[in-house]
């Protein structure tokens, strides 16, 4: 990846910061689209939680699990959401870059595989090899497939990848094209469901459940911006928590949030995708009996571990690089 423009970036970043500090302006960049797991910010929004905290939020919808990451290095954004494997990726790569994560979302990260019985998948990852694979190059569950696979013993070989858009994944699948596409658990399930995909014919593969250690999506910033910005940084970190603590207590009043910004969208639909999301990716009870926000080290050690079975480190990983708790509460925040 071609991607090394920090000095001019630290400049807009500086610029950036000189900017919020004036008109507490945080533009947020999202990983996806306005669907039910990113209700909770639009929560934060409208219940005043950001205000509260002196901040003006605009979200901006994403393209991919890793597309907030270089928006946030450059300083076209202070804060984005971002899967915290395609950071580790992408720092290795440009070492140096002003980003790091803040606050881990996804505890259990939604990394999938989904496939459909009636075409051969099973619930053993050995059930994908000499089938058609769908996999959007951008998607972060596609990026941890070599892990998954590596764990499972799978012969990459025999496996036909396709490489598919957004768009394509799940009416390829629903059509039958492919055997089985990647992507989030709670996003590709239900679209793929909405198609006329019958609910019993679906097969979701959660690569937490079958030997993937690692986190998921997590809030990340420009370093730049937050080391000129502490206070800015502890009070969006805040006012996300109480969006996600009044999602988690009422989904459906979430959703009306989302509604009101997508009003294209399924409401039932999307409060079923945030609660499969609550469930399976954010009240874990690890979260429960740690806080929110916060990570393990010892698991994000062996998370590295584990990223080293299948991508060659330039230099020796430092956790140190991909995560603070310097703008997180002590414990982390209480979700209920």
């Amino acid at each position: 990846m071609a991607f090394k423009p920090f000095a001019l970036a630290g400049l807009f970043a500086a610029g950036l910061a000189t900017q919020a500090l004036a008109e507490t302006s945080v533009p947020f960049a999202l990983d996806w689209k306005f669907e039910g797991p990113s209700a909770p910010y639009f929560v934060a929004i409208d219940k005043g939680y950001f205000g509260e905290a002196d901040l003006a939020v605009e979200i901006a919808e994403g393209a991919g699990s890793l597309d907030a990451i270089p928006k946030v290095a450059t300083g076209a954004y202070p804060v984005g959401f971002a899967d915290i494997n395609s950071l580790v990726r992408f720092l290795d790569q440009n070492p140096g870059a002003p980003v790091t994560a803040v606050m881990m979302i996804y505890d259990k990260p939604p990394f999938a595989v989904i496939g459909r019985a009636s075409l051969g998948i099973s619930d053993d990852p050995k059930s994908l090899e000499g089938k058609i694979l769908g996999a959007p190059p951008p998607d972060g569950a596609w990026a941890q497939f070599p892990i998954f696979a590596a764990e499972n013993g799978l012969d990459m070989a025999a496996i036909t990848v396709e490489p598919v858009g957004f768009p394509t994944r799940e009416p390829m699948l629903a059509e039958g094209n492919v055997a089985a596409i990647t992507g989030f658990s709670f996003t590709s399930f239900l679209n793929a469901a909405r198609l006329g995909v019958p609910e019993d014919d679906l097969v979701t593969l959660l690569m937490a459940d079958y030997g993937v250690d690692l986190y998921g999506n997590a809030i990340i910033v420009n370093t730049d911006f937050a080391a000129a910005n502490p206070e800015v940084i502890k009070g969006f970190l805040g006012a996300v928590a109480k969006g996600w603590s009044d999602a988690i207590a009422d989904p459906a009043g979430a959703v009306a949030s989302l509604m009101e910004r997508n009003p294209a969208a399924d409401a039932e639909l999307e409060t079923r995708r945030l609660q499969l999301s609550i469930d399976a990716n954010v009240d874990t009870d690890w979260v429960a009996a740690n806080g929110f926000g916060t990570i393990d080290p010892a698991r994000m050690a062996s998370a590295l571990e584990q990223t080293a079975l299948t991508y060659e480190f330039a230099t020796a990983p430092d956790a140190a690089l991909y995560f603070t708790d310097a703008y997180l509460p002590e414990g982390g925040f209480a979700l209920k």
